[in-house]
């Protein structure tokens, strides 16, 4: 019986039970807030789950990303590619910055009434605590949640990896493989959480948080579809010298639509692949390409890192400089490229950006809570963003002559 309800729940569309978790608990916030002090204990566990895996996820992934990346002989043909990608990446982190300040969001948090929300004094205050941060005890980087010392001790674990053999890079490819297979096993358990969160919420705070939620969503997405209609198109111009449209719409109609649904990009790798053999893009260069975008050309998770993060700023009162959000802009596209293949994925490095500002790591998984209430439609278009845009950089880096009639 209970392997029977065990099976059915894995078999069930992960969206189907978000929705329904965040439909109940409205209902149960509204209606029965006498059970909220149980059903807050599944968003609390949920959160606490979260908050344990995201720094051990965050040092694994960059390692085993570093320590074990090749690109074979294709490297120098696919450089102009991966230029674009982190370009694209860069320019997305930066339109999600300037969004967040236009529009600035705020969010409910549980502020702890010892929590320190000072910002720092001066840019060299900034730069020195980034420094200290920096060289942290690497145990005690990863015990405390201290972000940016994960990253740095990461990076320098990676390089000094590099010339490893090819069975500890095994080793470092099983662990990353682990950890995802993990941090999935977790994000299986976010209708429970949500369904935790959002009644909690409501019954605090009132259906305005849902309310909350949705310009928080507006933003997101508005800048997703800014990104994909206007930067993209810009890229693909500054590249070709032709109209960029024709080609955006043909990677939106055959790999986006694909992607929306199915919030993976390594999911979504055989149909851009496809998609790829059928405008005649070079097989060589999409069959490196492709892969490797599903990894590192992450715009959309760039854009979702550096709202969430400076969604907690401004719900904080803190003050941003345009150091920090220069900072923020390097960092969010640095992270994205760092983000895991699950639904979801990006929301657990949400912290590393937020570390940039001084916000505690239990204020910052509170964001990515949050994060995981509309993750319904923003992993999905922040999926379709990423996985088009593989096909669409791919095929502008060929040098055979693209044939859109084929699609």
């Amino acid at each position: 019986m209970l392997s029977s309800v065990i099976t059915r729940y894995k078999s069930t569309n992960l969206i189907v039970q978000i929705l329904i978790g965040i439909i109940l608990g409205v209902i149960v916030g509204i209606f029965v807030p006498s059970l909220v002090d149980f059903t807050s204990l599944l968003g609390n566990f949920f959160i606490g789950a979260l908050k344990a895996i995201a720094p051990i996820l965050v040092f694994i992934l960059v390692l085993s990303a570093i320590s074990t990346r090749e690109y074979g002989d294709g490297t120098k043909k696919i450089k102009k590619v991966i230029i674009l990608y982190l370009i694209g990446t860069f320019l997305a982190s930066v339109c999600a910055v300037v969004a967040s300040f236009l529009f600035p969001t705020k969010l409910i948090l549980e502020i702890p009434q010892n929590t320190d929300l000072i910002p720092p004094s001066s840019v060299i205050k900034v730069f020195q605590d980034l420094l200290f941060s920096m060289v942290e005890n690497p145990v005690k980087a990863l015990a405390n949640g201290n972000y940016i010392g994960i990253l740095t001790w990461a990076i320098a674990a990676g390089i000094a990896l590099k010339t490893c053999s090819k069975e500890v890079k095994r080793v470092f490819i099983d662990i990353n493989e682990g950890t995802i297979k993990i941090v999935a096993f977790i994000v299986r358990l976010a209708p429970f959480g949500i369904f935790g969160l959002v009644s909690s919420n409501i019954a605090r705070t009132g259906i305005e948080t849902m309310a909350n939620y949705a310009m928080l969503l507006v933003v997101l997405v508005g800048t997703m579809l800014f990104v994909t209609f206007v930067i993209n198109p810009l890229i693909v111009f500054f590249v070709t010298k032709k109209n960029p449209y024709p080609l955006v719409w043909v990677c939106l109609k055959h790999s986006a639509i694909y992607a929306f649904f199915t919030r993976s990009s390594a999911a979504n790798i055989p149909v851009n692949m496809a998609l790829c053999s059928k405008i005649n893009v070079d097989k060589e260069l999409y069959g490196v390409s492709i892969p490797l975008g599903a990894t590192i050309n992450m715009a959309g998770a760039a854009v979702t890192i550096a709202i969430l993060a400076l969604s907690a700023v401004h719900t904080l009162g803190i003050n941003v400089s345009f150091t920090q959000a220069l900072l923020l802009s390097f960092l969010a596209a640095f992270a994205a490229c760092g983000a895991s293949g699950v639904a979801g994925g990006s929301l657990l490095l949400v912290p590393l950006a937020c570390s940039l500002f001084g916000i505690s790591d239990d204020i910052a998984m509170q964001v990515v809570g949050v994060g995981f209430i509309i993750g319904v439609i923003q992993d999905s278009v922040e999926t379709a963003l990423n996985s088009s845009t593989d096909v669409l950089f791919s095929a502008i880096c060929s040098d055979t002559q693209i044939d859109l009639s084929r699609v």
